[in-house]
């Protein structure tokens, strides 16, 4: 029988193989997708996030208990086709038009997942349009901005304001974040949310579907 509090602790730890063997045992033995996931692996990666800012975790482990918990994924998402209770929420994400850097987009896109997200990854120089697009087309219910670098902030804003004039704005929450962005910059482009790390992003994310 699948033990898991062994799935538990393989993403806990970051043992992709460990969590890939148990979840196809768990699979055989027909125990519930969305149970393993909720029940389990969610769990473990908020232990994760919460390790990480008691500041005993630290990016590395982070990125290896995200892929740990996206191999079990993989395995699981197709036992969920046409299962809308099985995600927490939709999630499009990607660095804005104009960035060409993906490392802090990757990890919270990981981190999202692994927190029971369905995440869209458009991933780098993303124009407005996308996220547009990714609203109208794949119903995304949250729209996360990422920028590295100070000169392509103003996407945001531009980002946002595309969002208005395509009439989907009031559909959706924008979450914001990345090395130069602050709260104070959040408000004045008119985001939902801003976070500062990846962990709190998961967390804000809850937040805002809870909201919307």
């Amino acid at each position: 029988m699948a033990e898991l509090d062994k799935l538990y602790q393989a993403v806990l730890t970051g043992d992709a193989k460990a969590a890939i063997a148990v979840t196809r045992q768990a699979i055989d033995e027909g125990i519930d997708p969305l149970a393993l996931i909720q029940g389990t692996m969610v769990p473990a990666m908020d232990e994760v996030g919460r390790r990480f800012e008691a500041q005993d975790y630290f990016v590395p482990e982070l990125l290896l208990s995200a892929r740990a918990m996206k191999g079990s994924l993989e395995l699981l998402r197709p036992l969920l086709a046409g299962r809308d209770t099985a995600f927490a929420g939709r999630v499009a994400i990607g660095t804005v038009q104009g960035d060409l850097h993906d490392i802090g987009k990757n990890l919270v896109a990981a981190l999202l997942e692994g927190g029971g997200f369905e995440v869209i990854d458009l991933g780098t120089d993303v124009p407005p349009g996308k996220f547009v697009d990714a609203i109208q087309q794949q119903g995304a219910q949250i729209v996360a901005l990422s920028a590295l670098i100070t000169v392509t902030m103003g996407s945001m804003r531009k980002t946002i304001e595309a969002l208005t004039a395509a009439g989907v704005r009031d559909r959706v929450k924008v979450m914001v974040g990345g090395a130069p962005v602050t709260q104070q910059f959040a408000d004045q482009i008119g985001a939902d949310g801003y976070s500062e790390n990846a962990s709190a992003a998961v967390a804000l994310a809850r937040r805002l579907c809870g909201a919307a």
